[in-house]
């Protein structure tokens, strides 16, 4: 018959892992009914084991991911997690803890009652060596009543020149030359042997007595079932030879079980062994395997022979810890059914705020959840409430801010507007500006102005910044154009174009700007007039920063002439000419150039400047510019904010 539809269709949704895991449970079953005292059967079932824990894992994954999308069962998941999983965990602890620790104390009785039997014949063969061979037989006798009391069978031979065996009929022979004083177990025709060999005042004398199953299974009485397999080393060419057990005897001996958890244990240790026919070799590993129960170990410990009724003390004490156990079991069942009636009050209220959250999620922030009690799932609705107001309060400002930048972006539009787009074209000066702002409108100034032979130009830095900045800085630039437009009309007397003062330009700008700004509005400013018949530069410095002339590589800072523009009503201002040569460059600036910061508070400063300028001098104008402005912020750092305005304008005479 083939495997019906519904189990191959589980079978197929199987992983290697679970596969892997369903073989070996079966593997591990029939051994533990057919070979219980297989030690291939302990592998089998560790591996079980592993290949279990594994499956459960997957499974456990798996499942969570399912059932954890609730809150109120991922409260219960994370209980489990937290209390069930560690409570498991550490009864499984306990449980293979006691498992070892009652398969150790097992082995450790029977080695530990098997060293003290051969160290009896250790001393009693060195007892025969030492006895003159005229008491050498009433010594054997005696002593082979004491010996058969810990060794039913045992053989004696003494070799002083002539060889003498007890009993008489026993067929020891000696042992391969090479032999020292040894004791121990010992593999003589693949048979192991509990053995003493003992050489002393010329004579050499050896006891062997057989480690039978029965033999061993009595070394503790009520132990269980013992057996010993050795393992031959490669070099002596025996192979693995089992003690002489029968698989229909092993289970006669085991204790009978007292409860449902009196489980059978099964463990091993492994033992040095010496091999007859290799005295050179050193000694190899066997193993004593120990069949036995924990309430045979636990009355074995604390002694059979104090009991409580129909019952020894070890099971009392096993039966004691099975009820502790228990008792555990229900007080962690009690805390899981707290836990999960704790957790619904907490999912109602976390609810409610998924709710309040969807209906914040679709743009309604008016709603509000109600709060119960005065804890702090209470505290966390008022908080979700308070942030739902302050939401609609931050969505107001949010739109008034979004309106701003777009008037700000407008301004800055506007003010590109203002700054000159074609550069005058002269045939000896060519004029370059470019205005890096700080923020989104810019409070510093400049602009070309061409009229008749003549060239005009200005460069200014208005006191603060932003959106006043750029207004002041509008006003400025309207004022200047129109004194030089007016100026540049022909007057009705004679038709020539009037006089360009630039000190009475700029006296005139800061009366106006003194009458129509408030008094903490003023600029600095410099105005230059450039004829180009005469190649002579005429300007007004109103408290600028003085513009430096590159002459044959030598740099020269022109003259300040007067205060600023806006700040005094009577404020008188001054020109200078300057004779502009042939290769010559002018570079006026404002502060954002010279007066941004290192990391150390260091100025860029006009030294650094003037050797920058110096050095790229006969570069073009807009190299210039740019050579400058990559020097500035690799000074403050490539990441630091501009913290000023930067206007640079470069004047060349080719």
């Amino acid at each position: 018959m083939g495997m019906p539809p519904r189990l191959k269709t589980l079978y197929r949704k199987l992983g290697r892992i679970e596969k892997t895991f369903i073989v070996l449970v079966v593997v591990a079953a029939a051994l533990s009914f057919a070979a219980p005292a297989f030690e291939f059967g302990l592998l089998v079932t560790f591996a079980a084991w592993i290949a279990g824990v594994v499956v459960v894992i997957r499974l456990a994954r798996t499942g969570v991911k399912k059932l954890i999308w609730r809150l109120r069962n991922r409260l219960i998941v994370a209980y489990a997690f937290i209390a069930l999983v560690p409570i498991v965990l550490i009864l499984v602890l306990v449980f293979v803890s006691t498992y070892l620790l009652t398969a150790q104390i097992a082995v450790y009785l029977i080695n530990s009652e098997l060293d003290r039997r051969t160290s009896v014949l250790r001393g009693t063969a060195a007892a025969i060596a030492g006895t003159p061979a005229a008491r050498r037989q009433e010594v054997i006798a005696h002593m082979q009543d004491f010996t058969r009391r810990m060794f039913p069978e045992t053989e004696v031979l003494v070799d002083d020149g002539a060889e003498s065996r007890y009993p008489p009929d026993s067929r020891l022979t000696a042992p391969p030359a090479g032999w020292k004083d040894a004791s121990g177990i010992i593999v003589k025709d693949r048979q192991p042997y509990s053995w003493a060999h003992v050489t002393a005042s010329g004579s050499k004398v050896t006891i062997i007595a057989p480690l039978s199953q029965d033999f061993l299974s009595s070394l503790v009485p009520g132990i269980g079932q013992v057996s010993f397999r050795n393992f031959a080393e490669s070099a002596t060419g025996l192979e693995s030879e089992p003690s002489g057990e029968s698989s229909g005897a092993l289970p006669a001996r085991i204790p009978p079980k007292n409860n449902f958890a009196d489980i059978q244990v099964h463990w091993g240790s492994l033992v040095p062994v010496s091999f007859w026919n290799a005295p050179e070799n050193k000694a190899s590993r066997g193993l004593l395997l120990v069949n036995t129960r924990m309430s045979a170990v636990l009355s074995t410990v604390f002694g059979n022979n104090i009991a409580f009724g129909d019952m020894a003390y070890g099971q009392v004490i096993w039966g004691a810890f099975l009820v502790t156990v228990t008792l555990f079991l229900i007080m962690e069942l009690v805390s899981l059914v707290i836990g999960v009636s704790i957790s619904r009050t907490i999912t109602s209220a976390v609810h409610e705020l998924y709710e309040g959250t969807r209906r914040v999620k679709e743009g309604d922030f008016s709603h509000r959840i109600p709060v119960r009690g005065a804890d702090q799932l209470a505290e966390l609705g008022s908080s979700f409430n308070t942030m739902t107001e302050n939401l609609e309060r931050l969505i107001v400002v949010a739109k008034e801010k979004e309106r701003l930048q777009s008037e700000l972006e407008i301004a800055r539009e506007v003010q590109s507007q203002l700054f000159p787009k074609d550069v005058p074209g002269l045939k000896t000066m060519t004029l370059t500006g470019v205005c890096n702002p700080a923020r989104v409108v810019s409070g510093d100034y400049y602009d070309f102005m061409p009229f008749d032979s003549r060239l005009a130009f200005a460069i200014g830095d208005v006191a603060g910044k932003g959106i006043s900045a750029a207004l002041l800085m509008a006003a400025i630039q309207s004022t200047m154009r129109m004194q030089l437009t007016a100026g540049c009309l022909p007057s009705e007397a004679n038709g020539a174009a009037q006089h360009v003062s630039t000190a009475a330009m700029v006296s005139r700008l800061n009366k106006q700007l003194y009458a129509n700004t408030s008094p903490e509005k003023y600029a600095t400013f410099y105005f230059a007039l450039y004829d180009e018949k005469t190649q002579t530069l005429t300007y007004t410095n109103a408290g600028h920063l003085p513009p430096i002339l590159l002459h044959n590589g030598v740099a020269e800072f022109l003259q300040v002439t007067g205060t600023v523009v806006g700040a005094f009503p009577f404020s008188r201002y001054d020109e200078k000419q300057v004779q502009i040569s042939s290769g010559d460059v002018l570079v006026a600036y404002t502060d954002g150039i010279v007066e941004p910061e290192n990391e150390y508070g260091e100025m860029f400063g006009e030294k650094r400047l003037t050797d920058l300028l110096a050095k790229n001098a006969d570069r073009d104008s807009d190299e210039i510019i740019a050579r400058v402005m990559e020097a500035v912020q690799q000074w403050t750092g490539p990441t630091a904010e501009l913290s000023d305005d930067m206007t640079i304008v470069v004047a060349r005479r080719p």
